[in-house]
Formats: C-alpha cells, structure tokens, sequence
C-alpha cells in the first residue's frame, strides 16, 4: 500500500520551507501534480509514483535523508541552540529539510564522522546498545600508551563511578597516540576510559562507524549525502 500525505506537508519537507509557505505556493498555483495545476494544501498524494513541480521544477521525493558530515571542533551535536553553533547549522541548504537531527552524539571538541537523518528508526538501530555497532577513534592523549593499556581495555575497563565497559580494542599508533574501537556510548566515554589509566585526552576523533569511514578528502565541516550502500555498512 502506497504512503499518502498531504501536499503541503510534501511540499514543505522536500524543498524545507515552512508549511505556511507551502500552503500559499499551492493556492497561488505554483505546485501541479502530474500536470495539473492544485490548489489544495490538503490534496493527498502518493508521493512515491505523483509526478510532482514546483514553479516548473520537478520535486524529488526521498522519504528521509542521510548526512555523512566532518564535525569540526567547537560545534554541538544538537538541532538548535540559542548562543551557540550546532551541527544542522552547518548543513548547506540544498540539503537542508525539516527535522534533522544528529545520529547519537559527539562532544563539543570532538571531530569527525557523523550522521545526520530525519529517520528516526534507522537512528534508534544504529545508537542501539543490543546491536553492538564499532566505533572507532583516533586519540591523542597527554601521555605515553603502553601494552598494558591494551589488555586493560581488551578485558573492559571499570569507570571511576563503577560502571563497567564492554571490551574495547586499542592500538598504539605513536608513543601518546591511539586508535580505539567500542561499541558502546556512555557519556564522556573514551575520555573517562583513558582517565582509568590517568591519561587525558587532548584530541578525539571519529573515524569509522561499523564499515563506513570517513573520506580522507572531506574537510571538516563539510557534508556528502549517503546513499543505501553506504548506510548497510553501518551495520557490518
């Protein structure tokens, strides 16, 4: 059975103007529907098969969007904020819609990958404790990494309030530099993990969540639309 919704709601998210905006388009008579000029907000559609214009362009339809951006440091993983600057700011308009929101969360200072939706469902998958998603960073930490470390964190390291992790994997890649992998989400984690072990963190990145990587090209701050390839390799 095909989704039906209303037009100025299609209208509405596809080109991510208001809904008001929409409705006064539609009674203008700037929105035909296979051919035919609709003046009816409440017209309801199928807008997977409708052939759809607006002001003689035709509207694509994408029941939900996915952004892959390189989250720059200074910028918060939330929809909107009144002093300072968040991650959907940052999306450029010709992917701009309505109800965007940031795939789990990173910290202020942290960097790299992140995703992007209005797809509530594929959200609560990828931030899902049960589905055991990797996720993996680049650290760079205050002082010298040994072996040890490395087996603290393969065995699961225990928070300084008690908490225990899952078994997380940790590669020395420079004397104060690592790669980390997990598979859970707590707050704060990788910081308090190398807190355990009386390291701080001075820099945090995300590089890869489960098989999908973050371009090497991609400059911090900027955005590429994935596609469903890409999102199956969230999962593997």
């Amino acid at each position: 059975m095909m989704k039906r919704q209303r037009l100025d709601r299609f209208i509405s998210n596809q080109l991510n103007i208001p809904r008001t905006m929409a409705k006064t388009q539609i009674h203008r008579g700037k929105v035909t529907v296979d051919g035919e000029i609709v003046r009816d907000p409440a017209l309801n559609i199928e807008a997977e098969v409708s052939n759809i214009s607006y002001k003689g362009e035709k509207v694509n339809y994408n029941e939900f969007v996915y952004i892959l951006m390189n989250k720059p440091k200074g910028v918060l993983s939330a929809t909107e904020d009144k002093n300072k600057k968040t991650v959907v700011d940052l999306i450029p308009a010709d992917m701009k819609r309505n109800n965007l929101f940031p795939v789990g969360r990173l910290d202020k200072d942290t960097t790299g990958l992140l995703i992007i939706t209005d797809d509530g469902d594929f959200s609560h998958r990828c931030i899902s404790p049960n589905k055991n998603i990797s996720k993996t960073y680049i650290a760079t930490l205050d002082g010298d990494l040994t072996e040890e470390m490395t087996e603290k964190f393969k065995e699961g390291v225990t928070l300084q309030d008690g908490t225990s992790l899952k078994p997380a994997k940790l590669e020395i890649i420079e004397k104060n530099v690592a790669k980390i992998t997990i598979t859970e989400g707590k707050y704060h984690q990788i910081k308090r993990m190398f807190g355990v072990v009386d390291l701080g963190v001075v820099e945090l990145k995300r590089i890869s969540i489960g098989s999908l990587v973050l371009p090497k090209t991609l400059k911090e701050g900027d955005c590429i639309m994935l596609n469903m390839e890409d999102l199956s390799m969230v999962f593997k």
